[in-house]
């Protein structure tokens, strides 16, 4: 069979593809960035250089493949960023149309199911709401929040001794993911095409509190007493305006930070009874950020 995979060589997208090669499946990997073409051929697979932008170039990319992985690219430089989500989107379902492709899991979100009130994942679910529209099979994968992004708090507990964001009180529940545990769903899926209709699947690898996060993390790198910390959101916004990031995209994480602390945004997995299938444990990925100190 014949796939098309995008997210170029990430942490999901990699993996992915090598399952899908090692499968014996044609692999057509997409990525905006042609000195990533050797490595994915590496790979095994046939590199689509192009950009997400461009219809014509995803609709043809995209016709003849009998499934495909959709996830917007993590882009750092938009002045808008929801309006940005909000055409990538536009432009797969467009051209997820146009291909006459009937099969597409989504890299969407925990918290998708709102389509406000939770920052990035608010462009996730308008995407998830335009790929339901159309006459396919489509499976939204929903993670939770990425292990790794906890590394954006390494300078943070060198510089300050503490963890913290303004995503809730200490004793509160956060459900968490590693990248590889989504894959994995992924590829379960993409090799099954086991899934008709419109559907979505939660994916995580644990629930803990944030002071739980704070102490397994605190003891691997020798500080076991390093405490969480909830921000204000002032706090937060600054903290990331002074990291560099763009206001937009600083407002967006500061909005997604609100979602997770009045709960809306982890309702629905908890709703569901949705619970961590995933093999990387907080204490696994613990190990991994050490490596960072």
């Amino acid at each position: 069979m014949k796939y098309i995979v995008t997210g170029s060589t990430g942490n999901i997208s990699k993996p992915i593809v090598q399952a899908l090669v090692a499968a014996n499946h044609e692999v057509i990997v997409i990525s905006s960035d042609a000195n990533k073409k050797a490595a994915i051929e590496n790979l095994g697979a046939q590199a689509a250089i192009g950009d997400v932008n461009d219809v014509a170039f995803l609709t043809q990319t995209f016709t003849g493949a009998d499934a495909i992985y959709l996830m917007i690219p993590p882009v750092w430089t938009p002045e808008d960023w929801p309006a940005f989500m909000r055409q990538i989107a536009d432009n797969y379902a467009q051209a997820v149309r146009e291909s006459g492709v009937k099969k597409v899991v989504q890299l969407s979100s925990i918290g998708a199911h709102l389509g406000y009130g939770a920052g990035p994942i608010n462009g996730l679910s308008y995407l998830e709401k335009q790929l339901d529209q159309l006459n396919i099979d489509v499976l939204h994968l929903r993670p939770s929040y990425f292990y790794t992004n906890l590394y954006t708090m390494v300078d943070l507990i060198k510089n300050a001794g503490i963890m913290g964001s303004n995503f809730g009180k200490p004793e509160e529940k956060f459900v968490l993911v590693h990248p590889s545990d989504i894959a994995a769903v992924a590829i379960q899926h993409l090799l099954a095409l086991d899934f008709t209709g419109k559907t979505h699947e939660y994916v995580s690898s644990d629930v803990r509190t944030f002071s739980d996060i704070a102490k397994v993390v605190g003891t691997t790198i020798g500080k076991p007493e390093l405490p969480w910390v909830q921000f204000s959101d002032e706090d937060a916004l600054n903290g990331m305006l002074g990291a560099g990031l763009k206001k937009t995209i600083a407002e967006g994480y500061l909005e997604m930070g609100q979602g997770i602390a009045s709960g809306i945004v982890q309702e629905d997995y908890f709703a569901s009874g949705a619970m961590p299938q995933g093999n990387v444990k907080l204490e696994d990925f613990a190990r991994e950020l050490a490596g960072a100190f």
